[in-house]
């Protein structure tokens, strides 16, 4: 076949993940009883003999989702794991098993991997999630990891991100931020090391920032609080691509609109320090930093009593008709609408 040199190719850095995967995926029908939710969330859903299993699964990449100059290999096993344990308890699950698949290339002696699998066991143990399978294979682009993390919910309490009402009140979890100033210091120490090899840097006053990055943990104990609090989230998703992206995943699926208020936005003084430190503005860290693994959620206003004054949980904006648009609303009461400029895995300018 002969081809058409004149023939427009797209990018697929203009696309993004997500909507790569909407283009790649919009002509897949489900067409099994037992698929209940497909492509879409922050896990698959299907149902066993009654019984609701959640399926996720994420692939990280040297280069791309990591750089080994800072991360140690244990972390990183640890971190491969909580990146799909936040999903699961995205949807309001318990994660069960996972499954992990590593392409590695020869640079890497046996010692190098235990630590990797050591991370992961840590994991394991932590979460009580079990190990029961996966691949390895070889590479010759450093090392690859992919993960897939199973669970199980009641039908009556798995939650979605379409599932977002009027006058829903947006609740996030923790605070937001830390992961990607904790990286921007890395980054930048990395730079000074390689002009001054013999340079120890004293990182204490980053430790916080710092281990939100190397070491996340998924937020187990937040599906726990909300039973023990009798509240049932109408919509939820994880934060990995920053707070701007998922509050439009939500919106764009629940088709609704949203008012995010600046100064409801919860920081950690460490976050706000370093971003004077750097000369940037904590909330465009807080919406664009992505990789907190935090909980973004909505709730009935009736629900409100429940939560209020928790101090694991934060009402920092309420659900809109559709018409009004997203925005955020800031210290200054102006109303800027919202854009995504989180991670984007295909950006050239992504590390």
């Amino acid at each position: 076949m002969i081809e058409d040199k004149d023939q427009k190719k797209t990018s697929i850095t203009e696309m993004g993940e997500f909507g790569l995967i909407e283009h790649l995926t919009k002509d897949f029908p489900a067409n099994m009883e037992s698929t209940i939710k497909g492509i879409g969330d922050d896990a698959a859903v299907m149902n066993y003999d009654g019984k609701n299993t959640v399926v996720t699964t994420d692939l990280l990449v040297e280069g791309v989702h990591f750089d080994l100059s800072y991360i140690p290999l244990k972390h990183l096993g640890y971190k491969a794991i909580m990146v799909n344990l936040s999903d699961v308890y995205a949807m309001n699950a318990n994660p069960t098993q996972v499954t992990v698949s590593i392409a590695v290339s020869n640079r890497f002696p046996l010692e190098a991997l235990e630590e990797l699998y050591a991370g992961i066991y840590l994991a394991c143990k932590t979460y009580n999630v079990d190990l029961v399978g996966g691949d390895t294979t070889s590479s010759n682009k450093g090392l690859l990891i992919s993960v897939t993390a199973l669970g199980t919910a009641d039908s009556n309490k798995i939650v979605y991100r379409n599932t977002a009402g009027n006058n829903d009140l947006l609740v996030v979890t923790g605070d937001l931020g830390g992961a990607y100033l904790g990286l921007q210091v890395l980054q930048r120490e990395k730079e000074v090391f390689k002009v001054n090899p013999k340079n120890q840097p004293d990182l204490e006053m980053y430790s916080y920032i710092i281990e939100r990055q190397l070491k996340p943990e998924a937020r187990a104990d937040i599906p726990r609080l909300l039973e023990a609090l009798d509240v049932l989230p109408t919509s939820m998703i994880d934060i990995s691509d920053g707070l701007s992206s998922e509050i439009l995943h939500l919106c764009k699926q629940s088709n609704v609109g949203c008012n995010l208020f600046e100064d409801k936005i919860p920081l950690d003084p460490q976050v706000i320090n370093t971003c004077e430190e750097f000369n940037i503005s904590s909330t465009t860290v807080a919406l664009s930093g992505g990789e907190d693994y935090e909980l973004l959620f909505t709730i009935a206003q009736e629900d409100y009593p429940k939560i209020k004054g928790n101090p694991n949980l934060t009402v920092i904006g309420h659900m809109t008709e559709v018409k009004e648009g997203i925005h955020l609303i800031t210290r200054a009461n102006t109303k800027i609408p919202i854009v995504a400029r989180g991670w984007n895995a295909f950006s050239e300018d992504q590390e």
